[in-house]
């Protein structure tokens, strides 16, 4: 629900190409300056509190920081010796240390994304929808703030959006995971129990696949989970490495009857490849000949989903679904490359094999699920609204004696449905789940703002640090023909200006635009005269921290004949996520400004293109925090709640 009506405004241009920092302008408007005078003052009063409050570095033991000075001199990223992808960037500890104030790392934490209450977490696990609740596991380093002693979390929701905190799940105390609880998936059979498949790192640090059970079903917390006494379940198979075999997915079920799973794995050191298992009562596996699919040259596969999506459909598929109608969907998170790659095309029930659709876009070589900083993704089919949901890691990039500081690293995605894009055949859609818009608050319209090309024009809707955007463009074309030399891609940023743009918004900026983070559309001309469109988030200036990953990301975005370029913006303080068409080309962003944060967080559009007017109709929401804490089992109303479901 909405809580005010929307307004509209008519913004005066602000003329100042990206290519230059422009001067600072004068005072706002005085509309609702009394409103945001009262707003700026108990923000500066937070800051003030919160500085006050905390004289002393955030981190949680002087040790740790040693920990971490120490690790700054090793020769590759944490996690890697232990046979899993990085978990920290070495390539930022030769870098001058910005000198962070306990208040900018406050603004830093994000008010409705997922995250816990402290310290490390990675790859979502499990996920899994029960008894009128939405559980999340996630892994966890209950100690500290930067990976390691890997258990895993735990998390429920009624809506997706409000968590609880709960217990940990599961905790490496046995020979086969006492290295690490690892990345798992959750099984739905059809008589009700639930299965849960996880990989751990054993005494030896060998990767085997392990099998856990919930302690009690009617209990719709899912508080206690136990062991099989037996597992390991599945080891290497002879001939792959011991430390490159994890990370299970959910199991379908077969024509067969029997059930399958996936494992991701390589082989040569360059082949990425998917093997299948089958298995009748989830103790006991055998491997099928043959693989489900491999690439050369993409290296291993981690946190491999295969799932279904119905071609001319607009729900989501149990992961057992199979027939006419229905293509299948591989995705893995690339080890190498530390990126999630997807594709599209049809699985063989007889002779459990996959073949894309596009041989040229195939895993790992073509489409990105997210072309930002976003990894290990993994989806569950929601069975109570008939929908398949994505959740996705977003980790830090800053250094981690900030995330020791800070006392945390790493967050979750706003959780996404996903869809076959059977208007392309050829992308999925990628949207934030609907209990997102439960959080706007009040909304601001802006229609057909005339964008010249090379100016910036400031949005007047206050304090811009949680955002839901809504943006709509359309071009008009300032010269007969464009034959200019233009380079494919993102190119170096919203600075690099063509003909057709980069044109789009300007988020988490400054007054002065000395730091913003540029969300945006480049059209580009092809040889045969029209345009390909590419979708693009520059973080080059988003932080004058020099101790803080900055780069352009962005991919390819179909724009079809009968569409104008749109976007949805998400923006929780030091995390964007941006939906391009309809969530065809999907960025995540992650932003440490020193300077554009708290009440002088501001909105803009910008048009740097050199031969199109833009013309932007916007609807923009104030997004209300999440209640994510501590489940309050002292509390007698939520056990009443817990019983009733």
């Amino acid at each position: 629900m909405e809580a005010s009506s929307s307004t509209s405004h008519d913004p005066a241009l602000f003329h100042a190409p990206l290519l230059h920092h422009p001067r600072r302008r004068s005072s706002r408007p005085l509309k609702g300056f009394a409103v945001i005078f009262g707003s700026v003052v108990f923000l500066l009063s937070l800051v003030i509190l919160i500085v006050n409050q905390s004289p002393e570095p955030l981190a949680s033991n002087p040790s740790s920081v040693t920990e971490a000075g120490s690790y700054s001199m090793a020769a590759q990223p944490r996690g890697i010796a232990e046979g899993v992808s990085a978990k920290s960037n070495p390539s930022l500890f030769d870098k001058v240390g910005f000198n962070w104030t306990n208040a900018m790392f406050y603004w830093q934490r994000t008010a409705y994304h997922f995250q816990p209450q402290k310290n490390w977490m990675n790859d979502p696990d499990g996920p899994l929808y029960h008894k009128g609740w939405y559980h999340l596991f996630y892994q966890y380093n209950p100690d500290s703030a930067i990976w390691g002693n890997i258990t895993w979390g735990h998390a429920v929701s009624k809506d997706l959006i409000h968590w609880f905190y709960l217990p940990l799940a599961m905790v490496p105390d046995q020979w086969y995971d006492i290295n690490g609880c690892w990345t798992g998936s959750a099984t739905l059979l059809p008589d009700g129990r639930i299965v849960m498949l996880y990989t751990g790192s054993t005494n030896e640090s060998v990767q085997v696949q392990n099998l856990a059970y919930p302690a009690n079903l009617s209990d719709p917390l899912l508080l206690q989970w136990l062991k099989y006494p037996g597992n390991p379940v599945v080891v290497p198979p002879t001939g792959i490495e011991d430390n490159e075999f994890r990370d299970p997915t959910t199991a379908w079920l077969g024509p067969d009857g029997s059930w399958r799973i996936t494992v991701g794995t390589r082989f040569n050191t360059t082949i990425g490849t998917a093997l299948v298992f089958q298995t009748t009562n989830f103790s006991d596996y055998q491997l099928l000949d043959g693989v489900l699919h491999a690439v050369p040259g993409t290296g291993m596969w981690e946190c491999v989903d295969f799932y279904p999506v119905a071609i001319n459909g607009s729900v989501g598929l149990d992961t057992t679904a199979l027939g006419p109608g229905i293509k299948h969907v591989l995705k893995a998170s690339l080890d190498d490359t530390k990126v999630d790659h997807y594709a599209i095309g049809t699985y063989d029930m007889i002779t459990d094999k996959w073949t894309p659709d596009n041989p040229e876009e195939d895993v790992g070589i073509g489409l990105k699920v997210d072309y930002g900083r976003y990894y290990a993704s993994k989806t569950f089919f929601d069975q109570s609204k008939q929908r398949r949901i994505l959740y996705g890691w977003v980790n830090e990039t800053d250094t981690e004696a900030d995330d020791l500081e800070k006392g945390w690293a790493s967050i979750q995605t706003i959780p996404r449905s996903v869809l076959y894009d059977n208007k392309t055949g050829t992308h999925l859609l990628q949207w934030p789940v609907e209990e997102v818009e439960s959080l706007r608050l009040n909304a601001t319209v802006f229609k057909d703002v005339v964008v010249e090309a090379g100016s910036v024009v400031p949005l007047d809707i206050g304090t811009a640090t949680q955002l839901d955007i809504l943006a709509e463009f359309e071009i008009e074309t300032l010269v007969s023909n464009s034959t200019e030399d233009e380079v494919s891609d993102c190119g170096d940023g919203a600075v690099d200006r063509n003909t057709y743009g980069p044109f789009g918004v300007l988020v988490i900026a400054d007054d002065s635009l000395s730091e913003l983070t540029p969300i945006y559309f480049r059209p580009l001309n092809i040889s045969n005269g029209s345009l390909e469109t590419y979708f693009c988030a520059d973080e080059t200036r988003s932080s004058k921290a020099p101790d803080v990953t900055k780069r352009v990301y962005g991919g390819k975005v179909p724009v079809l004949d009968d569409e104008n370029y749109n976007m949805r913006v998400l923006v929780d303080h030091s995390v964007v996520e941006s939906f391009g068409e309809g969530g065809r080309t999907v960025i995540t962003s992650r932003v440490y400004p020193t300077e554009a944060i708290y009440g002088a967080a501001r909105l803009f559009l910008f048009n740097n293109a050199s031969g199109v007017n833009v013309k932007a109709t916007l609807k923009i929401w104030e997004m209300n925090s999440a209640f994510i804490r501590p489940f309050p089992f002292e509390e007698t109303l939520f056990q009443e709640m817990v019983a009733s479901t």
